[in-house]
């Protein structure tokens, strides 16, 4: 143990090779610690290495997401796929589907097909006939009859009376269409009322063409009947069992016109009858035959 100095004595101070054995341990110190300090230095200069290698293998692999993005866009634009199935076309049906080498028909296919054809043939004749009878029905060559129809009265013999002819204005008249020609009937009806008559009906009648125009009235009216053959050429006249002196006249597909209401004929006469039998035993007057109306020189 050092002895301490007496007391009141101060104590020795340090000698001046302190100072420089202080120094030297410094230094070693000093040197012992500069290869730790190198170490570290490599190590953060691996760690920053790393650190910009694995940056641009993020970047790297950001483009190839990045392209592959497109890629699928792209290829989901090109008409194959459809929110991600696969869209068939016909190249892959023919090749899913190929046809055989051989495509020979079975005979139950054959005779399929010729009675299709058959049938097909048929109808399209059909409708050629169908179309050339409306055009025929429509320009009056051919009349269709639907239905039994009215029968044509017919009395035992035709009137032989002699009459005269009445003014026109007594005579009450019904017209009836009896062609295919719509609105015959109202065209005669019109003339007719300029000519004076008393039109009291227009409608629509089924009858036998036996003339141009038919007539037909009761036995009271004759007269009228007569005035009226003298109006329609070739006309020919039936009588019915009616009471009253209205007369009918039904236009067939053979009526052209009126005889000119300034060559009709008023002398008297009796009524045409052609298709009666006997014959009226009083023979008609020029113009009263049903021929067409000859001109006498009257208004």
């Amino acid at each position: 143990m050092p002895s301490q100095p007496p007391h009141g004595v101060a104590p020795p101070r340090p000698s001046s090779t302190q100072p420089a054995l202080e120094d030297a341990a410094e230094d070693e110190a000093a040197d012992g610690d500069a290869p730790v300090d190198e170490a570290a230095d490599d190590d953060v200069l691996l760690t920053t290495r790393q650190r910009r290698r694995a940056e641009r293998e993020e970047r790297r692999q950001a483009k190839d997401e990045a392209y592959e993005l497109r890629r699928q866009r792209k290829k989901a634009k090109d008409g194959t796929t459809w929110r991600g199935h696969h869209i068939v076309d016909s190249r892959g049906l023919a090749e899913a589907f190929p046809e055989p080498e051989t495509p020979e028909l079975l005979p139950s296919t054959v005779n399929r097909r010729i009675t299709h054809a058959v049938v097909l043939v048929l109808l399209l004749a059909l409708v050629v006939a169908g179309v050339v009878l409306v055009g025929m029905v429509q320009r009056g060559e051919l009349e269709l009859k639907l239905g039994a129809g009215k029968p044509s009265p017919t009395p035992l013999s035709c009137p032989a009376e002699m009459l005269k002819y009445p003014a026109n204005k007594t005579v009450v008249v019904n017209v009836y269409n009896g062609s295919s020609v719509e609105g015959a009937a109202g065209k005669v009806a019109a003339e007719l009322k300029k000519r004076g008559y008393q039109v009291k009906k227009i409608d629509n009648e089924v009858i036998d063409p036996v003339a141009p125009s038919v007539i037909i009235s009761g036995p009271g009216g004759h007269a009228g009947a007569f005035n009226l053959q003298r109006n329609f050429p070739n006309s020919e006249y039936l009588e019915d069992d009616r009471k009253d002196a209205t007369v009918d006249v039904v236009l067939t597909g053979q009526f052209g016109d009126l005889v000119a209401a300034k060559q009709v004929d008023q002398k008297a006469g009796v009524l045409s009858c052609p298709r009666l039998n006997p014959p009226p035993s009083v023979a008609p007057s020029a113009g009263a035959t049903g021929a067409p109306a000859v001109p006498s020189g009257k208004p």
